[in-house]
């Protein structure tokens, strides 16, 4: 309980700094999209406002006299326009709309000055609350009683007998304002803050959301480790307390046994040196099974024959089987296999596997070892004829300590980690170790391992 406790308090910190980290990055990216939008939103108003502005200043520069009353001339050139002091008609045809350029009258206004400053012409449509003295910036931007905000620039007009009077101080005949309302570009702004203030939180929901879950799916396999971890300690511990208590026992009972009673001093003393193989062999067991995951110690791979290796462990186990009244034989090709690897370990994966087939088959039996060449890949096969092995325990025989049959592994002196050493050399040369079984028609371990080519052999 207190490690699921541990564990769901890592997946909550996990998920924190997942979320955390991704909500920074969003909210940063957000921004900066959102920053860029409007910048570049508000760079192509000001080209259009300048192009507009180009447009009228070239059209108009022309037709400006250098000195004569600027009313009558506005009136030619801007017929739509308001004059200053004078009664407003907004009534502009088609003809005038063109020739001063705008076709949106509801979004720019114009306004011309002397060069003095003073006010001669406007739009009809300008703010109400525009100053009638000229403001000499380029850009300004301003915001009205009613809220609306408006953007205007300002250029220079020179009449066409000025252009030669560079050295006079009074050289440009006045100056042409255009301006434009904001409102459109606002309502914009605002329908991008929206989305970004309903967007955002929904993402950020999202992303905790994914948080938690992908948190979950990175501890699954911590869990499942540590989950392993304490079966293993736990079995390790089981294991290990048998023999030990079956030692200490038989300890205590030599130590009341007087010493003229050598027979029976003997048996026990026999008992306490075969629970002693027994849990040395645990240990190494263990060991070669820590080694084996660390890749600790790890010798570099040779070429290694697999019809002498096939060969040698049958001739090997051929006494053990005699014994057992167990056939085995094995069947070898004629051209010789190698494989690249450890070949200690492999004669310990091949060995586990007959002696667990030898162990599991009835007398009267057949074991037999055979190796298959194909192109690329070398095929050992075990195959007996034994108690076989349900569809249930297959998935499970290659984990430590699990015995099918449990007493009768104890008796036989079996640690329960033979196949669990047997896929952990097969992971670590890449092959691969299969099992197809039938309770009581036997079972077949198939181990398929990459062969070495002979090009490298003869290098």
């Amino acid at each position: 309980m207190n490690g699921y406790s541990l564990f769901r308090r890592s997946r909550l910190r996990l998920a924190l700094w997942y979320a955390g980290v991704m909500g920074v990055i969003l909210s940063v990216s957000g921004l900066g999209m959102y920053r860029a939008m409007v910048q570049t939103n508000w760079a192509a108003m000001e080209r259009e406002i300048e192009s507009i502005a180009g447009t009228l200043h070239d059209s108009v520069e022309p037709l400006l006299p250098a000195s004569e009353e600027p009313t009558a001339v506005l009136q030619q050139i801007f017929p739509d326009l308001c004059l200053s002091g004078q009664p407003c008609k907004a009534t502009p045809t088609l003809i005038q709309r063109h020739t001063i350029g705008i076709s949106d009258r509801t979004t720019y206004y114009i306004r011309l000055f002397n060069h003095q400053g003073k006010l001669l012409a406007f739009s009809p449509n300008q703010p109400l609350s525009l100053p009638p003295t000229l403001n000499r910036s380029s850009w300004q931007t301003f915001r009205t009683a009613n809220g609306i905000r408006y953007h205007q620039f300002t250029t220079i007009l020179h009449s066409a007998n000025t252009h030669h009077l560079a050295n006079e101080a009074n050289s440009s005949w006045g100056y042409l304002q255009i301006g434009r309302t904001l409102e459109h570009f606002d309502a914009e702004i605002r329908r991008i803050q929206w989305i970004m203030a309903i967007g955002l939180p929904i993402a950020l929901s999202l992303v905790a959301t994914s948080s938690w879950w992908l948190s979950g799916l990175a501890m699954q396999p911590i869990y499942q480790s540590y989950q392993q971890q304490q079966q293993f300690t736990a079995n390790a511990a089981h294991e290990l307390r048998s023999p030990l208590a079956s030692l200490l026992a038989t300890v205590e009972a030599i130590l009341r046994i007087p010493q003229s009673n050598q027979q029976d001093m003997q048996i026990m003393l026999h008992s306490v040196e075969r629970q002693g193989r027994r849990l040395s062999h645990l240990i190494a067991d263990l060991l070669l099974l820590t080694s084996l995951e660390q890749n600790s110690g790890a010798k570099p791979f040779q070429p290694c024959c697999l019809n002498d290796l096939v060969s040698d462990l049958t001739e090997e186990f051929l006494e053990l089987a005699t014994a057992a009244d167990i056939n085995l034989k094995s069947q070898i090709p004629t051209c010789e296999v190698y494989t690249l690897g450890n070949e200690s370990q492999l004669y310990r994966l091949v060995s586990n596997l007959i002696a667990n087939a030898i162990q599991y088959t009835p007398r009267g039996g057949y074991v037999t070892v055979s190796l298959v060449k194909s192109d690329y890949t070398a095929v050992i096969t075990v195959k007996d004829t034994g108690i076989g092995i349900g569809l249930a325990d297959q998935e499970r025989i290659f984990e430590r300590f699990y015995r099918v049959d449990g007493d009768r592994s104890r008796k036989t002196g079996g640690t329960g980690l033979g196949l669990a050493i047997a896929v952990a050399i097969a992971q670590k040369h890449q092959a691969i170790l299969k099992v197809e079984s039938q309770v009581g028609k036997g079972s077949i371990f198939t181990l398929e391992m990459k062969v070495l080519s002979s090009s490298i052999l003869t290098n």
